[in-house]
């Protein structure tokens, strides 16, 4: 039998479907969904808990003229596949294929570029003022998961839209809140009232004329306001989003589909500001994915059969394990050790220090920025906290970084996950500018270890200064190399010396160093003997150590950053101010583009990154010098 999914191209094809057609595509996207994620992995949970939710908006309004803002875009699969992209859907996250995200230069039903949580909103709102500006008439929306809604912005958002008041719907996507069945009941018919267009009008109309009223219509308002929210307030989160200037609507099911079109068909007619919070379950339709939400939000390959997750390739520890057990043994050893982390307990290793020290773990929810300068207090305090998030996550943080932990010496140690390129989610979560970004702050620390066991070391380094630190590390499995169990401080600023040659020395940092041994190894076989230094430090550098190997004439850094103001960029500013000239510099990294999605193995073999590549960029500068 043919699947009605197969016959939908566009999102209008959507209101030639009976419901119980509505119904069966809602299972078809599922089953698709659930087909891909476990081939190529994916953020399989999100997208199943939104697909009714997703029908039910590309039914009522009219995408791409109107604007479907997905926050993070982890929920947008089921939008990518009502809208013309299928047939390539089995290239998701893919060199070459679909984005893990909405991408404007995707489709135009890509209304705004995602991939990071909480801006839906401001986005939205941005883009309902340019439409008004314009003169246009077309509708815009936000969609943005409960766990989006503890960012900040999304609260400057709301501040904002409220403000304005402009036509502007905000659905909030509640998979966390629990709802009873008989409150759930009178909520779905608390919402079908007040969405009503009657009593819409009636309130707006009622609301003019009292404040039309001579000398008590301002206090009337008023005193009628209090009455609406106390009643709502009793069964309805709503007065938090009023106090924003929000008409609040719900919390309703999300996978009633004739509940919610009606909503939204009632909502569509609205001209002003309104949230509509659904109630969803995240998961939904998948049991594995049901039980285990956490592990399959965003999930690798896996058996769609069982559910059981395929393991990935690698033969040692990986770099998240090593530092979240070596951080919780340092924490025995040190009671003024405290850890903290955005919404990524188990994503940055902390799980197991959170169980040992619960009252010494602060997960402070999608707030990057609380975090740092949350740190900042602590280590204010005396307490030596441990920061940890991913590497394209803590550029939210950076001018906290900058004014609150640096300007003030605090002794914060971050730790950076997810350093380099990360694979399949792309250019939003490559983590290839933060040498860059880090390297310019006085004061700070900057160290990226070359296989997992030194990164222990580099961490009792880190607590070992008595100002800011930061350590990056990659995501995925080491090089399988002995563990020490011995910990000691590294010296600061001094990197070491792996391999002795005439023709040249390897520069290289963190993931690198492995790369330019086997690049060093091809090409002895080729008669060219090259030095190679483990770096360990960006900041500062081992100056003594880099000015005795420029002696052999050339020099090639390498690092897995952008080559703007990163490592190659230190080094020559180093020769500039040591005055060191008659020295060939070749610096390799990713150039100044933002690097597409794909494995991490194949992005390092398109930019010249693995040993074959270096070895054919090393031949190619010696051949011209």
């Amino acid at each position: 039998m043919p699947l009605i999914l197969d016959r939908i191209s566009e999102p209008g094809q959507l209101r030639g479907l009976s419901l119980r057609e509505l119904e069966l595509l809602a299972s078809e996207l599922r089953s698709r969904i659930i087909e891909t994620c476990a081939a190529n992995g994916g953020h399989l949970a999100p997208s199943l808990g939104v697909v009714e939710l997703t029908i039910a908006l590309h039914r009522v309004f009219d995408s791409p003229s109107d604007k479907i803002v997905w926050d993070v875009g982890h929920q947008a699969y089921a939008h990518k596949l009502l809208t013309g992209r299928n047939a390539a859907f089995g290239t998701l996250r893919t060199l070459g294929g679909l984005s893990g995200f909405p991408k404007r230069a995707e489709s135009p039903h890509d209304c705004f570029d995602v991939g990071h949580s909480s801006t839906s909103i401001s986005a939205a709102l941005g883009l309902a003022v340019g439409r008004d500006l314009k003169g246009a008439r077309n509708k815009v929306l936000a969609v943005i998961g409960d766990g989006s809604m503890t960012g900040g912005i999304a609260f400057e958002g709301l501040n904002h839209a409220g403000e304005l008041n402009k036509d502007l719907v905000v659905i909030l996507n509640d998979n966390e809140m629990s709802i009873s069945e008989n409150v759930g009941a009178l909520s779905n018919l608390l919402s079908r009232t007040i969405t009503s267009e009657f009593v819409h009008k009636a309130k707006k109309d009622l609301e003019a004329f009292l404040e039309g009223l001579p000398m008590f219509g301002r206090s009337a308002l008023q005193v009628a306001k209090r009455a609406e929210e106390s009643l709502k307030g009793l069964f309805t989160p709503g007065m938090l989003f009023e106090a924003f200037g929000f008409e609040y609507i719900g919390p309703i099911d999300g996978h009633n589909i004739p509940l919610l079109l009606e909503t939204l068909e009632n909502v569509k007619r609205f001209d002003d500001a309104v949230l509509i919070h659904v109630l969803t379950k995240k998961g939904k339709g998948y049991p594995a994915a049901e039980a285990n939400p956490s592990l399959f939000h965003g999930v690798g390959p896996f058996d769609a059969e069982t559910g059981k997750v395929l393991k990935g390739k690698g033969g040692g520890a990986s770099y998240t394990g090593i530092f979240g057990q070596t951080i919780k043994r340092l924490a025995l050893e040190n009671e003024k050790i405290v850890a903290v982390t955005a919404a990524m307990p188990d994503g940055t290793g902390l799980t197991p220090f959170a169980k040992e020290f619960p009252e010494r773990f602060f997960d402070v929810g999608i707030a990057e920025q609380h975090a740092v300068t949350f740190a900042a207090g602590l280590a204010a305090e005396g307490f030596r906290p441990v920061v940890a998030l991913y590497s394209s996550f803590l550029q939210r943080g950076f001018d906290q970084l900058c004014h609150d932990v640096c300007l003030q010496d605090l002794p914060v140690l971050f730790a950076i996950d997810r350093a380099g390129v990360v694979g399949s989610d792309g250019p939003t979560h490559h983590g290839v500018f933060d040498l860059s970004y880090l390297r310019q702050l006085p004061g700070l620390t900057v160290m990226a270890p070359k296989d997992e066991n030194e990164l222990q070391h580099m961490l009792v380094t880190a607590l070992s200064l008595d100002g800011p630190s930061a350590v990056r590390y990659p995501r995925g499995t080491g090089l399988g190399v002995p563990i020490d169990q011995i910990l000691a401080p590294l010296p600061i600023g001094k990197g070491e010396l792996l391999r002795e040659g005439k023709d040249g020395a390897i520069l290289a940092i963190g993931t690198m160093v492995q790369a330019a041994l086997e690049a060093a190894a091809a090409l002895a076989l080729e008669g060219v003997e090259l030095s190679v230094m483990n770096a360990r430090f960006v900041k500062p550098l081992d100056g003594e150590l880099i000015l005795a190997l420029s002696g052999t004439g050339m020099l090639f850094t390498l690092e897995e950053n952008v080559l703007h103001g990163g490592f190659g960029t230190a080094v020559l500013e180093l020769l500039e101010e040591c005055e060191v000239s008659g020295v060939s510099v070749t610096r390799l990294g990713f150039p100044d583009s933002f690097i597409e999605q794909g494995e991490q193995a194949e992005l390092k073999a398109a930019y010249g990154l693995d040993p074959a590549g270096i070895a054919r960029s090393i031949r190619k500068a010696r051949g011209a010098a």
